[in-house]
């Protein structure tokens, strides 16, 4: 892939966009004060978000708009990504006897100036238990009641021990009892209290955070300003002085990489809040102006199978089909080496968690060989060929005419990727592995499909074969595999998309989520993934490094750490030059 340059006029746009932005900000002011330009950080997104209602946000886009207005009682330290408090103002104090938490709270206040106090905390779980709200259900619904014995006090009361608690629980976003009071009395009469509660427009969010919203011009911008209440600002948490520094940040949306790229280089925006593709890498490195960052990700890219019908249900096609996918081929040549072989659906980075006696189907095999070990494989397990791939003498020929072990024909299927101007390397990936498949007789194509759709047929409908996916910024804490592997959770929407069922897997999964003891969860994890990696209804490819490019000559004090420098530590401790 090659940087594609623009002509004049796209970039004449971009830049009288800026400036038409300047204008609104300096026009509209900072609550009485006048606004400095350069002290206004510009953020590139590839796209909008989709909404301010924290309970419907699923986007990565809304997510990182809102991270920086809802808080959480606790946060990871950029260094150690150890939980650090955050709202709460020390560590969580269990009592066996009880199995419960206590938490005191820090003393902070709304962006409304009115004060943050325990009954926000307790509202806030108590909303998500009897909504059911999606994505943080699994986190609260193990709470049997919610205490306030006073305004800087909460006790959680759990049903039974669970170590996910203090990882997931713990680590979600706190709303105002007072904002959403009547919006969940008005849900909760309502005929689908979810999906009222859920679709209720939030026009300016009201949250604990280092910025407030300002104004949010549809298709154009969103800007947020400094939040005056933070309880941060001064402070020195995990050994680092807080501000925010900046008087506020712009977002600004592009919809494609081409777009933001451009803008960045020629100064419109300061940071592109995305992954930089490797094919820009050459062109911006020599950039004046400009910095690279590379970090590690918690992300798992993967090819995922339909186990709910044939031919996928059969554990020996997707062996033979782990063999066939030459990983370190797809990031040599596709991802172009900036990329970690996954060999475990933990990414490599959480080294804690992560199971390193995996199969590592194929590995150190050339081609041929991987034909060969393929074939013995489905040969073994009863698949015949019209034409089979190895001939009698020992030869590789194109493979014809596979046939499943009950005699029937093998139906062509379909491998499902985002489109090339979503992430190429998927849809390059997609294309790559269809050949491989193809050498052994396989009947597959790759078909790009815009990712809303992608994602419907797959979590939703479950009308698909086979596709390829991520999942980014994964939780340090890896529960998520139960979710994505359970067989409870292979529902309409739910985390198992490939339909996998195992009770020996669902069996390990439930006790890790309640085991204490670190060391024994350590250990139930680890059979969860030697477990996934033998029956493969997912193969694990590759997570690709988080490289990002800013403006070094505006801001400086960018703050690395897992997943990259766009975090909250960085916004709030970004120094103008």
């Amino acid at each position: 892939m090659r940087l594609i340059c623009f002509g004049k006029k796209p970039f004449f746009k971009v830049i009288c966009f800026f400036v038409f932005t300047l204008i609104c900000i300096i026009s509209s002011g900072f609550s009485g004060s006048r606004a400095n330009a350069a002290h206004i950080l510009k953020i590139g997104l590839m796209d909008e978000p989709k909404t301010l209602n924290i309970w419907l946000a699923s986007d990565k886009w809304s997510g990182r708009v809102l991270s920086l207005m809802y808080q959480r009682l606790y946060i990871r330290d950029p260094d150690t990504l150890e939980l650090i408090p955050w709202l709460a103002e020390k560590d969580p104090v269990y009592d066996e006897s009880l199995v419960s938490y206590t938490v005191k709270l820090r003393q902070a206040k709304w962006s409304d100036g009115s004060e943050f106090t325990s009954e926000d905390v307790a509202f806030t779980g108590r909303l998500i238990k009897e909504f059911k709200v999606p994505r943080y259900r699994a986190r609260w619904k193990f709470i049997k009641r919610i205490e306030t014995p006073d305004k800087r006090t909460v006790i959680f009361y759990l049903e039974k021990p669970m170590a996910v608690f203090t990882t997931r629980t713990l680590t979600s976003p706190i709303v105002q009892k007072k904002e959403w009071a009547q919006i969940v009395e008005k849900a909760r009469n309502s005929k689908k209290p979810l999906i009222t509660l859920q679709n209720y427009k939030i026009k300016k969010p009201v949250g604990t955070g280092p910025f407030v919203l300002k104004e949010w011009r549809q298709g154009a911008f969103l800007f947020v300003q400094k939040n005056k209440h933070f309880f941060g600002t001064g402070q020195k948490i995990c050994g680092r002085m807080l501000g925010p520094n900046i008087d506020g940040i712009i977002f600004k949306f592009f919809g494609t990489s081409d777009a933001a790229v451009l803008a960045l280089k020629k100064g419109a925006i300061d940071l592109f809040w995305s992954g930089i593709q490797p094919g820009y890498l050459e062109d911006l490195e020599k950039e004046p102006g400009i910095r690279l960052f590379s970090n590690e990700r918690s992300a798992l890219y993967y090819w995922g199978f339909n186990l709910r019908k044939l031919p996928f249900s059969d554990v020996n096609l997707r062996w033979a089909i782990a063999v066939l996918i030459d990983k370190d081929f797809i990031i040599t040549r596709i991802v172009q080496g900036h990329a970690t072989r996954m060999d475990s659906v933990i990414p490599p980075s959480n080294k804690f968690w992560l199971c390193t006696d995996l199969p590592r189907y194929g590995e150190g095999l050339t081609r041929e060989e991987r034909i060969k070990k393929a074939y013995e494989i489905l040969k073994k397990a009863g698949y015949t060929w019209k034409v089979p791939p190895v001939n009698e003498e020992g030869k590789l020929v194109k493979g014809k005419g596979i046939r499943l072990p009950n005699g029937e024909p093998m139906k062509k299927f379909t491998i499902l990727t985002p489109p090339a101007d979503y992430d190429p390397l998927r849809a390059m990936s997609g294309m790559i592995i269809q050949e491989w498949l193809k050498e052994i007789g396989i009947p597959v194509s790759a078909k790009p499909m815009a990712f809303g759709s992608l994602i419907q047929k797959v979590k939703s409908q479950h009308d698909f074969d086979a596709f390829i996916l991520a999942y980014g910024r994964l939780d340090i804490d890896p529960d998520w595999v139960r979710k994505f592997f359970h067989s409870g959770q292979d529902r309409k929407r739910g985390g198992n998309k490939a339909g996998y069922h195992n009770l020996d897997f669902d069996r390990i999964a439930d006790e890790s989520a309640a085991a204490m003891d670190k060391e024994k969860r350590r250990n139930l994890i680890r059979e969860m993934q030697r477990i996934i990696l033998r029956d493969v209804p997912y193969i694990p490819l590759y997570t690709p490094d988080l490289i990002e490019a800013v403006r070094e000559d505006k801001f400086t004090g960018w703050v690395e750490t897992l997943e990259g420098i766009g975090n909250l530590w960085s916004f709030c401790e970004l120094k103008p030059k």
